[in-house]
């Protein structure tokens, strides 16, 4: 079978990379959280989290797909903030036994009125979350919010510990839902390893020595086309699992994009010489969020395991491996 994306879903990450073009999303990465606020507003007007919720609730979906096109476009550009946390929590909201959480929540996640995190033990940027979930012992609690906070890898992401005690949601997690959380890391992973291949070629294109451009070197264009041929190998992979859902599926298309990107950001760094190394430059956003996304929701030998058939998220039950990698992410 040949799997294209429609002409729509296109046109939906188009206007999403124009649009995150022209915010500008390095300096927003650096600067407060009304400038993260207002780029998180116009990426769910853009309709990102829609699809990650169903339409009872006033989004679109489930659409795993588009969910994996927006999240690719999230990707390229270093977009900060919980969004694959958010995709999980509709997700764990939509499965809940009981309706009322998310007819309470989910039309705010839908429209970005609500930012809302997920901590499996850590939340990412919970002290600017609205609403904080906690999965504790199997259990999803709404906490009454978030503390400790601490820097992570990513200078995207701020790690913080959700507050204890809040309302019960349910007894039993439901751990297909992480299955989203995956996805969406894949999706995000494959975006930043082509936004790094992307400029790694116009960097080595400009760059002189011996009087021509690095970029004319074979030794490089071994390395380039190592990394293009490593995320064109995970890009089927990744939309694939978005049309099945099927756990195996989704932890493939994990460790395959994940690792993809960290072999393009090691490719980069060393392309780029010294200055890869330098927080000041742009790159170095898209080289620690390729580091982060890596263990994120699953680690690569946690995901070659549950490929496998050792499984560490079954169909029903949240497993302690995946606390453990959310608690690294």
């Amino acid at each position: 079978m040949r799997f294209l994306l429609s002409p729509e879903q296109r046109d939906f990450a188009r206007s999403l990379d124009a649009m995150l073009t022209a915010a500008d999303t390095p300096s927003v990465i650096r600067g407060d959280h009304a400038a993260r606020r207002a780029l998180w507003s116009r990426i769910a007007e853009a309709g990102v989290f829609a699809p990650a919720v169903p339409e009872a609730y006033e989004g679109m979906g489930p659409l795993p797909v588009d969910l994996a096109v927006a999240f690719v476009e999230l990707g390229r550009h270093a977009v900060p903030g919980p969004v694959v946390e958010t995709a999980l929590a509709a997700a764990l909201l939509a499965a809940l036994p009981e309706p009322g959480p998310a007819k309470r929540l989910l039309p705010g996640l839908a429209a970005g009125e609500t930012v809302v995190t997920v901590g499996a033990p850590s939340a990412l940027d919970g002290d600017a979350a609205d609403v904080v979930l906690a999965v504790r012992g199997g259990e999803l609690w709404l906490a009454p919010g978030a503390t400790d906070v601490r820097p992570s890898l990513d200078p995207g992401r701020r790690i913080t510990t959700p507050l204890p005690g809040g309302e019960r949601l349910c007894s039993r997690v439901p751990g297909r839902a992480f299955d989203w959380a995956r996805l969406a890391t894949a999706a995000q992973a494959l975006g930043v390893g082509l936004a790094l291949l992307d400029r790694t070629v116009t960097h080595v294109t400009r760059r002189v020595q011996f009087g021509v451009p690095t970029g004319s070197f074979q030794a490089v264009k071994h390395r380039l086309a190592d990394a293009k041929i490593a995320l064109e190998f995970a890009r089927p992979l990744l939309f694939g699992a978005a049309v099945t859902l099927a756990p195996a599926d989704v932890a493939a298309a994990k460790v395959a994009a994940c690792e993809a990107a960290y072999a393009t950001a090691r490719t980069a760094l060393q392309l780029h010489g010294a200055i890869g190394y330098t927080a000041e430059y742009d790159l170095s956003l898209w080289l620690t969020k390729a580091r982060a996304l890596r263990t994120a929701w699953g680690s690569p030998a946690e995901c070659r395991a549950d490929v496998l058939g050792a499984g560490v998220l079954g169909a029903d039950v949240l497993g302690a491996d995946v606390l453990s990698a959310a608690r690294r992410a």
